[in-house]
């Protein structure tokens, strides 16, 4: 089988025999490492659609960064941008949007400078960064279609801010920051990797379970009909609300070790493959 069960350690609850809604990551898990759509992706979709199983959108990118891939992929879905705290209707127009209050906001810039990591600031549709010269502001800028707002200093954008990514080609102190930033804002703001060189920073209920809730809603249906697949630890909170949760076969042991299943990579077709063999047989006509 194309799929492997969960190691068996965690204490989940069984798989949902009954699925109604697909909720996806995006980059690792949905696109390939080129950031591209396959066709076998495509044809995924459309037996989901077959089956009256609506697909929605989560990711830790911005709107923009979304909706470039809408047309593509036939999807006229919400969709949850910034790790979910912002959340729009199919038409784009939005539904609710979480933000962060300026004092963590403060407090976050001041811990990533402390530590020489830079820091990049979304606010509604906007980008805005300080250091142009980072090196992954460009590939951002091409995979989200998007150019951003340099300014010489946040202080004035402090308010209105949905999320704070910081950016590192050193790995290991985003996962260090993870650790030391997420225990520092406890109880007051979401901290999670969205990629082995982002951190993002959201709102104490902008995470990806809070948007698979605020999706499933949409449709009138309960969370534990909904399959979501993902592949970063900012994934995790969707994969504990979820009725199904799928890894992607390049995931973390973390991650893989909350999932019901893992599937092969996003580099071997792992989504498509995850769709056929465990979503369709549990697909559920919507009413």
């Amino acid at each position: 089988m194309t799929l492997q069960t969960r190691p068996g350690h965690s204490n989940r609850p069984d798989p949902a025999a009954h699925i109604k809604l697909v909720v996806s990551d995006m980059d690792g898990t949905l696109l390939t490492p080129q950031k591209q759509v396959t066709h076998h992706t495509l044809n995924a979709i459309t037996a989901l659609r077959h089956a009256g199983v609506p697909v929605c959108l989560v990711s830790s990118r911005p709107a923009s960064g979304i909706e470039m891939y809408l047309e593509a992929l036939k999807l006229d879905t919400p969709y949850g941008a910034l790790n979910g705290g912002s959340i729009f209707n199919p038409d784009r127009s939005l539904r609710s949007q979480l933000t962060l209050p300026t004092d963590i906001v403060q407090e976050a810039l001041g811990l990533l400078q402390g530590h020489n990591i830079d820091a990049w600031l979304f606010r509604g549709h906007e980008w805005v960064i300080t250091n142009a010269a980072s090196p992954y502001v460009e590939p951002e800028s091409r995979a989200i279609k998007q150019t951003p707002n340099i300014v010489p200093s946040f202080k004035t954008m402090l308010a209105g801010v949905g999320k704070i990514t910081a950016s590192s080609s050193n790995y290991d102190a985003i996962t260090q920051q993870e650790a030391e930033i997420g225990a520092l804002l406890k109880g007051r703001a979401c901290v999670a990797q969205s990629a082995p060189f982002y951190l993002d920073i959201t709102p104490l209920n902008a995470n990806k379970g809070y948007a698979l809730h605020q999706l499933a809603d949409f449709y009138g249906i309960a969370p534990h009909e909904v399959a979501c697949l993902g592949d970063m630890n900012n994934d995790l909170p969707m994969f504990k609300a979820a009725g199904m949760a799928i890894a992607m076969g390049q995931a973390t042991q973390t991650v893989k070790d909350q999932a019901h299943f893992v599937t092969a990579a996003n580099t071997a077709e792992g989504w498509s493959k995850a769709v056929t063999e465990y979503i369709l047989p549990r697909a559920a006509k919507a009413d």
